[in-house]
């Protein structure tokens, strides 16, 4: 009955602990993760400063500065300039996707232009106004969140403080956290060692992979719309990279569109250097590089990784696409765990 009350207990604080970290949940999530990716830097520094722990915590801590959070304020600042600016073309008329909209359709071909008609979907009016109104929504939505995040400027210092407070203490003592939780592991040590390998692993090729990928991706696609001469190029390169978090799919949501659109309003040459760049180069970092970066390391099928990120992101929103494969690599290395037992008890 003790037993039985103390693993009670254990619940109930545990679940407690859990609760009280929700508010917080993204810093410390973040500062874990920085600490796996940055730690074998942090054991080199050790090791090059003669196992002074703490100065070599707080140089890799400054590093991680450097190569992460400095980039990303830089290119935050330029997207909330230029989309900014994007907006204020929307609202003034500059930038009329309706208008988009109907000179494309009156370059279209007599025979689809005609099906088109019997299916009621050439009222160039009526689909002007919706995106005129989509438009507006959605400069009022980036307005709101702006207007947001500037009200929740104390929230995200904070938020920012504790996950650099935290990431100092994981790099310095994350060797000695590391061994505590597989002591606590009621697992067999062949397992946890395995299981914890695999945690580290995904996370590592996860955030490795898909983020290389990602900045690749934006970058190309940023430098052939500024190449183009297309508006907002730095815009459309975040939004790019954002969405090439989804495997297969993603930047071809933004470059396909725009190559559809130079070929029907007779800017061929341009439509073909979009397409030719976007499915070639920018096609084949998908391609070849995201497998080599992330399917490699974590051992899983594609369409695994593609499904597991998509649930991921509806699930957990931008923490996903790290939660989601880290959840499907963690069960299917559970089930082939699982499995081996089930044959080695029966002699296989």
């Amino acid at each position: 009955m003790q037993q039985k009350a103390f693993y009670i207990l254990l619940a109930i604080v545990t679940v407690a602990f859990f609760w009280v970290l929700l508010p917080f949940f993204s810093a410390v999530f973040w500062g874990v993760i920085l600490a796996i990716i940055f730690t074998p830097v942090n054991n080199w520094m050790t090791r090059r400063m003669n196992g002074r722990a703490n100065t070599a915590s707080l140089v890799t801590l400054l590093l991680c500065l450097v190569v992460v959070v400095v980039p990303m304020f830089l290119v935050g600042a330029s997207l909330i300039s230029e989309g900014t600016y994007v907006v204020q073309q929307i609202r003034s008329g500059q930038i009329n996707f309706g208008a988009y909209f109907e000179q494309a359709m009156r370059a279209l071909p007599a025979p689809i232009s005609a099906q088109l008609t019997r299916l009621e979907l050439t009222d160039f009016a009526s689909v002007q106004e919706k995106l005129a109104n989509a438009a507006g929504q959605a400069s009022q939505y980036i307005a709101t969140q702006a207007l947001s995040i500037g009200q929740n400027t104390a929230q995200f210092v904070i938020s920012f403080g504790i996950m650099l407070y935290l990431l100092f203490f994981l790099l310095r003592d994350g060797a000695r956290i590391s061994r505590r939780i597989r002591m606590a592991l009621p697992l067999d040590d062949q397992h946890k060692l395995l299981l914890l390998q695999k945690f580290t692993g995904v996370i590592r090729a996860t955030i490795k992979g898909n983020i290389a990928v990602a900045l690749l991706q934006g970058l190309l696609g940023g430098l052939l719309f500024w190449g183009l001469g297309i508006q907002g190029p730095i815009l459309w390169g975040v939004v790019m990279a954002a969405l090439s978090l989804l495997p297969a799919i993603g930047a071809g949501l933004i470059w396909a569109p725009v190559a559809i659109y130079f070929l029907l309003t007779g800017a061929i040459v341009k439509g073909v250097i979009v397409i030719a760049f976007g499915a070639v180069v920018i096609g084949s970092v998908d391609n070849v590089l995201r497998p080599i970066l992330v399917g490699k390391d974590t051992k899983m099928p594609d369409w695994v990784i593609l499904i597991s990120t998509l649930g991921g992101l509806s699930l957990f929103g931008i923490n996903g696409f790290v939660i989601g494969p880290l959840i499907a690599a963690l069960f299917i290395a559970s089930w082939d765990l699982f499995a081996s037992m089930r044959d080695h008890d029966k002699g296989l």
